[in-house]
């Protein structure tokens, strides 16, 4: 779908709603494209692709609002849908905070050019090659005798956002992946574990065969764990899932659980959380980001935030409801969807690397866990009580001595901040990242 073809499907939608009684209305429209293969044992399992073209409204009648959906442009369905909304919108209860966008905080053109894809659909051979060499890569691992599977991608997707107040633009971008993940044996018994990556442009990329021997030396080197006794001791986040404890981050400082209550950084906002120099920052220009957007869901200009400057706590994220209900302003967080109302959240968010090595946080921790993979993280959000299920590497002495599983690790999240130490590993891999951090002292269960 091209630009002139969506912005007459949303013009003629926002006009057939005013028609039907909309005081105020906004439509969106995705257009997206995705193809991927499924490769496992030396075989091709599945070849997917699949198009989508979807459309969403809402209506605003006074301090009422109403949102639909559908996949029908036509003119006979964007009228028909136009009506329906507006019909629900007039029935729905009163929410004083609903509204579009401040019509002065709207972007306006030329919007930013982000690099956001080079919008190179593979052929299925490619992505047949892609796959199976990185399977082949980590079967070339010893120690590696069986694949869970593996898996090369492609996705693409457009946005269109149109406002009765006068905003229209358009973002869009591409996503290249590639994937293993593989079973290794000893005379112990088996392991398992994965690698992948995700970018923007091919070029940018790992190549499949690496990412195949990370994944299946990751997997070999979990083999013959240990257990460990309980205690307390230092716990280290590789940057593979340090990233994690970001998003708790991002998850407490959402605008909706701030005027909800519920949220273990309610009252925070200008303490310091982390200890000084400690930064986390949100930057929806960065280029290539996967996150990176050239306006927010309501179609306000962005910029980037500080979210934590030298440890303190500094900004929400907010879309401008949130913001109303707050007695803020929006800074430019809100997400859409084609149902329901924006929400918001991060784009870009990083926790930026420390000045210390990997290899000097491990002898920081002297002794403790290094982390090698969790399973479902469980955070109290009005506490901030913090435990999750774990494998990964006992560390004695400074360095990495052996692997451990069956493990689990508890403490509040707020004390892990505020003692984490940042290592200089940072890796970009999506919209969240961060480096490996060190936690100086977690609960950690084991027999």
């Amino acid at each position: 779908m091209q630009t002139p073809e969506a912005q007459a499907i949303l013009e003629r939608l926002i006009a057939d709603a005013k028609a039907a009684g909309a005081e105020a209305a906004d439509a969106v429209l995705f257009h997206s494209v995705s193809s991927g293969v499924s490769w496992r044992m030396g075989n091709l399992e599945d070849v997917e692709r699949s198009e989508a073209a979807d459309l969403g409204l809402r209506v605003l009648i006074g301090k009422r609002q109403a949102s639909v959906s559908t996949t029908d442009h036509s003119p006979a369905g964007l009228k028909e849908l136009a009506e329906r909304c507006a019909a629900m919108a007039k029935a729905a209860p009163e929410d004083p905070y609903c509204g579009l966008a401040p019509a002065e905080r709207l972007a306006k053109e030329p919007f930013p050019h982000l690099d956001l894809g080079d919008f190179e659909e593979p052929s299925t051979d490619a992505l047949k090659t892609r796959a199976a060499e990185c399977e082949a890569a980590a079967f070339a691992v010893k120690g590696v005798v069986n694949s869970s599977g593996a898996g090369a991608s492609y996705g693409e997707g457009w946005k269109w956002l149109m406002t009765s107040h006068g905003f229209f633009g358009q973002s869009g971008g591409s996503n290249h992946s590639v994937s293993v993940s593989v079973v290794a044996k000893d005379a112990n018994g088996m392991e398992t574990d994965y690698d992948y990556d995700s970018k923007t442009h091919l070029s940018d990329l790992k190549s499949a065969e690496a990412v195949g021997k990370h994944a299946g030396e990751r997997t070999v080197r979990r083999l013959s764990p240990k257990k460990i006794k309980s205690r307390t001791a230092p716990v280290i986040f590789d940057n593979r899932l340090s990233s994690s404890l970001v998003s708790q981050v991002a998850g407490a400082v959402n605008g909706a659980a701030i005027a909800r209550g519920v949220s273990f950084l309610k009252n925070k906002m200008g303490e310091k959380i982390f200890a000084d120099g400690i930064n986390i920052i949100d930057d929806p220009h960065r280029p290539r980001g996967a996150g990176s957007r050239p306006f927010d869901g309501e179609g306000v200009a962005n910029a980037a935030i500080d979210l934590i400057k030298d440890g303190v706590l500094t900004a929400w994220f907010l879309n401008s409801s949130q913001a109303a209900q707050l007695g803020l302003e929006t800074n430019a967080r809100a997400t859409r969807g084609t149902g329901g109302a924006p929400g918001s959240g991060a784009t870009n968010l990083t926790l930026q690397p420390g000045a210390r090595s990997f290899e000097d946080l491990l002898k920081e921790a002297k002794e403790g866990l290094l982390l090698g993979d969790m399973f479902g993280p469980q955070v109290n959000p009005n506490t901030g009580d913090y435990s999750v299920g774990c494998s990964g590497f006992w560390v004695e002495n400074g360095e990495i001595a052996y692997p451990v599983s069956e493990i689990t690790i508890a403490g509040n999240i707020l004390e892990m901040y505020a003692g984490l130490v940042p290592a200089s590993d940072l890796e970009i891999r999506g919209s969240i990242n961060a480096p490996s951090v060190l936690v100086p002292a977690m609960t950690i269960a084991g027999d």
